[in-house]
């Protein structure tokens, strides 16, 4: 497996949803837990190794590393639902980045990247705990690309920029891919907080309301400095 640069979180970090998404994808389940246990270097090639015979449990190496595990796994609490487009387009005017963006440079969230080059992600508040996001794809979308879209929008309902956090664990589904050009709307809702860790949900929804993906998640708040190149 290998991450391209272009697709960070962190710089010189691979996107935690992103990365998942593409280990989910040597997991042969509908739904999968992804834990991600180092930051999953860039540009570097990675292993994958198969950890039972049915293909239910993989793990992502770095040489001797291990960066992170996928195996099947369940979501059994109801999809965040959605706003309207409309609103997710208020909401996204709202996105707190100017000044105190943790990773200017993400691939889903950053402000510092051009269009077409990162999905550029505006998660802002349409109520307490729970922010939308207008998201329009420029191309064709991957199930990797629903991942990455579904990763940051649960962090951001908990304002990671106060108090900066990390993906560390993301159970997801993807049930469909949307279109180039497709409006849609992605929804992040903070669960609760249990001491440096965040539980989190997100969805994303298809311009007709569909369902094309949603997940849990877990996320670690931790020192930026770790994330510097």
């Amino acid at each position: 497996m290998y991450i391209e640069t272009r697709f960070c979180g962190p710089d010189g970090s691979g996107n935690g949803g992103y990365v998942a998404g593409l280990l989910a994808g040597h997991v042969s389940a509908g739904t999968v837990t992804v834990t991600l246990r180092l930051p999953p270097p860039l540009a570097t090639p990675l292993s994958v190794t198969q950890e039972d015979e049915r293909g239910h449990s993989v793990r992502l190496w770095h040489g001797e590393l291990l960066i992170a595990e996928a195996l099947a796994g369940a979501i059994v609490v109801p999809p965040v639902p959605p706003v309207p487009y409309e609103a997710a387009l208020e909401a996204a005017e709202k996105f707190r980045t100017t000044e105190n963006h943790p990773f200017p440079r993400c691939f889903v969230c950053g402000p510092d990247r051009e269009p077409g080059d990162g999905l550029r992600l505006e998660p802002g508040p349409v109520g307490e705990g729970t922010v939308a996001s207008p998201w329009t794809p420029d191309g064709a979308a991957g199930p990797e690309t629903v991942w990455a879209a579904l990763d940051c929008p649960g962090g951001w309902a908990f304002d990671p920029a106060g108090r900066p956090a990390v993906l560390g664990t993301m159970t997801a589904q993807v049930a469909d891919l949307p279109a180039a050009g497709e409006q849609c709307v992605v929804m992040g809702l903070a669960r609760t907080r249990e001491g440096r860790k965040l539980h989190a949900a997100t969805a994303a929804y298809g311009a007709d309301g569909r369902l094309l993906g949603r997940a849990e998640q877990i996320w670690i708040e931790i020192d930026p400095d770790r994330f510097r190149p």
